[in-house]
């Protein structure tokens, strides 16, 4: 049975190393802070952004919340982030997508200035990314790169397989395990023969958003396994993207779900707003 990477443990100890930064940024007179921006009621928004808040409070990061109306127009969103980008206490900001459809969402992550784009999202950090010089990395496929640093897998060499090419996690991961050295391979809906690609892979990084789509037959003896995918079947049952008990029985070392890339992403983010502070420092 493959190794169990812990993202829960990894998070935690990524988080205590934060914590100590951020206690010594304070004896400077600099205390990191994020404005975390939320439009309308979504009751998956509603939960990150208290999950957001708890893990601010808990490595002492000053956490500013604006819980706006879902009938909030695209000016008035615009004008708050205008004065965000101006709030020296304000490191990082962070607006929790999706948004309203009367809000064009390109063009709110594009007013977020690039200097404190926790998120990464904006189209100057991405490039950045992509030249291989970057700044704001986006924080789930930056924790995947965290995690496999943490669990030993050096991918200089290896076939990667990258399954999703969304521009918060398939492209952005693809690019950074490029530049680490590996050969990877970008899959998505319209690949041919999906499961022979994900059979060369000696990596998998799954992120396409469908319950256990790569099945555990598909998986390489001795792959690494990260499954990105968070899907509610029924009631209470959550699942990745991977069929997690075949797949583990193949593999090396893979991410449970829950407990696996979830709990990185919110420890990045915290991470990302230390980064911005310390140029205060």
């Amino acid at each position: 049975m493959a190794t169990i990477i812990d993202g829960k443990a990894i998070a935690a100890k990524i988080r205590g190393e934060i914590s100590a930064e951020t206690a010594k940024l304070k004896e400077k007179g600099v205390v990191p802070g994020l404005a975390v921006v939320l439009v309308g009621e979504d009751p998956a928004s509603k939960v990150y952004v208290s999950m957001k808040e708890k893990a601010c409070a808990d490595v002492g990061i000053f956490s500013d919340e604006y819980k706006l109306p879902a009938e909030t127009s695209e000016q008035d969103l615009l004008a708050l982030i205008d004065k965000l980008n101006m709030d020296s206490k304000i490191d990082g900001i962070l607006v929790q997508l999706p948004l309203p459809k009367q809000i064009n969402t390109d063009k709110v992550l594009e007013a977020i200035s690039p200097d404190k784009d926790a998120d990464g999202f904006h189209p100057y950090n991405v490039g950045r990314l992509v030249i291989g010089k970057p700044t704001f990395q986006p924080c789930t496929p930056y924790g995947v790169m965290v995690m496999l640093k943490e669990a030993g897998v050096e991918l200089a060499g290896k076939e990667v397989v990258v399954v999703g090419r969304s521009n918060i996690v398939g492209k952005p991961v693809a690019f950074m395990c490029l530049q680490q050295n590996a050969t990877v391979t970008l899959c998505h809906s319209k690949t041919r023969d999906l499961a022979a690609k994900v059979g060369q892979a000696d990596v998998v990084i799954a992120a396409v958003g469908v319950p256990e789509m790569i099945k555990g037959s598909w998986i390489k003896d001795g792959a690494v396994v990260i499954d990105v995918g968070v899907n509610r079947v029924g009631e209470k049952k959550l699942v990745g993207d991977v069929e997690y008990q075949a797949a583990a029985e193949r593999a090396s070392a893979i991410t449970p779900v829950p407990g696996g890339v979830g709990p990185m992403t919110i420890t990045m983010l915290l991470y990302n707003t230390l980064q911005s502070a310390r140029r205060r420092a």
